[in-house]
Order: structure tokens, then C-alpha cells, then sequence
């Protein structure tokens, strides 16, 4: 979240705007499926989140909004939170 703030301001509240409000509801909705009882449902939606923000983040790459290693870096805990979605649903189900 704070490299968002370093993006042009013609990307800040358009790319960097929606970047920042998926990944804060992506937290709202993992947090949520820690204490709910449907747990398939949310983890569902935050796969869904997760999907959504790896294409805004490949977006920010392409008009180099990021540097290749705060992509990278990026990228990696984003698949990381997304391969231990995947495992608590699968565990789930």
C-alpha cells in the first residue's frame, strides 16, 4: 500500500485507488471467513480477490507503476496468500 501512494497521480486514485480498497477487502474477507461458520462461501470470494488483484498489479507492471522488484515482491505474497486460500479451502471441503 504505501508504493501506491508514489504512483503518478493519473494512476493514484484510478489503479492505485482500486488496488488499495481489493487487498484491504481481501483482508476484511479472510478475516471474516477465520470466524464464520460458512467458511467455503467467503474463501471463495477471496479467492475471487485474489484473482482480481493479480491482474491490477500485472496492470500497474505494464504501465510501469512498479519496479520489477516491487512487482516481484508483490507477486510472490500474493500467490503465497493465494496457494494458503486454496489449502484452508481445500481442507474445508
Amino acid at each position: 500500500m504505501p508504493k501506491v501512494e508514489n504512483f503518478p497521480r493519473a494512476h493514484r486514485f484510478t489503479v492505485g485507488e482500486r488496488l488499495t480498497c481489493q487487498t484491504l477487502d481481501l483482508l476484511t474477507t479472510l478475516v471474516e471467513a477465520a470466524y464464520a461458520r460458512d467458511k467455503l462461501k467467503l474463501l471463495d470470494l477471496a479467492i475471487r480477490r485474489i484473482n482480481g488483484i493479480r491482474y491490477l498489479l500485472r496492470l500497474a507492471k505494464d504501465l510501469k507503476l512498479f519496479s520489477a522488484e516491487s512487482w516481484a515482491f508483490s507477486a510472490e505474497r500474493l500467490d503465497e496468500i493465494g496457494r494458503m486460500a486454496g489449502g484452508w479451502k481445500k481442507s474445508i471441503a
